[in-house]
């Protein structure tokens, strides 16, 4: 789930410190997120057109629930859903309802969080309902890209913001926007630490990488304009030029060497 900048920016920016997870800690939040990778694998078979995201927020619940895990977003900040379920134009934060019936040709979102033992799993995957566009599939491609790429540089010694810009670089490359109010963010006892990780800003700037930093890395794009809104129903965040949307997300920990997607295992085609 990602992190609001207008609301945690300072107070995270008064956290000094970024979290170094130890060995025992970084496999409690591998086992957290193998349960997020399961139920976003489980959901997959299931986004179909004339399927309801009330029905795949059931089964997300029932399958964390299945695992001895607990539903990270449902209660968080009063949100009411297992899922956040985001449909074309829907870049966050999408409430699953039995109203929202997928389509031939819609993309959607789903960002799904667990809580195991004390600690959290995060990850989120924009999907093809049926056959999609070529647009569409730009920006899927694209957005998967900017995830990649920017885990490559979560390695002891790069700069924070060298991930921001490799994202922002690749998306505006394409032709797209990064969303500029939302961010991912650290990941660990708590679903969202410090630091703020936005999808923007200037390579060789930020806090150096260090072994045992956990995060939550999560490009949000826009093929139109980056300004967005929030719905009446206080969370579901749209472009306000109400273009299309996609987001992709992984946890990953800086090791001493390769970085280690602690979701790995997500099937995203």
């Amino acid at each position: 789930m990602s992190g609001l900048l207008d609301e945690v920016s300072t107070r995270f920016r008064s956290t000094t410190a970024i979290h170094l997870r130890n060995a025992w800690e970084i496999e409690k939040l591998r086992a957290s997120n193998q349960v997020v990778v399961e139920t976003l694998n489980l959901l997959r078979e299931h986004i179909k057109p004339g399927t309801s995201t009330l029905r795949l927020d059931k089964m997300a619940e029932d399958n964390i629930r299945s695992k001895g895990a607990l539903p990270a977003f449902k209660g968080y900040r009063g949100f009411p859903a297992t899922i956040c379920a985001s449909i074309n134009h829907q870049l966050v934060h999408g409430i699953p309802s039995k109203k929202k019936i997928l389509k031939e040709g819609d993309i959607i979102t789903i960002d799904c969080g667990a809580e195991m033992e004390g600690y959290f799993g995060d990850a989120a995957v924009t999907y093809a309902v049926g056959e999609i566009d070529q647009r569409r599939r730009l920006l899927l491609e694209t957005t998967k890209q900017c995830l990649l790429e920017a885990i490559e540089k979560m390695r002891v010694g790069f700069r924070l913001y060298d991930l921001s810009a490799t994202i922002q670089e690749i998306a505006e490359g394409a032709g797209f926007n990064v969303v500029r109010e939302y961010t991912g963010h650290g990941i660990g006892a708590k679903m969202h630490e410090p630091p703020l990780i936005p999808n923007y800003g200037t390579a060789g700037m930020g806090p150096r990488l260090k072994a045992g930093m956990v995060f939550a890395l999560e490009p949000m794009l826009i093929d139109g304009d980056f300004r967005v809104e929030v719905a009446d129903d206080g969370w579901t965040v749209y472009p306000k030029d109400k273009s299309l949307t996609a987001h992709f997300e992984h946890t990953v920990v800086v090791t001493e060497g390769e970085p280690q997607v602690l979701s790995e295992g997500i099937i995203w085609d």
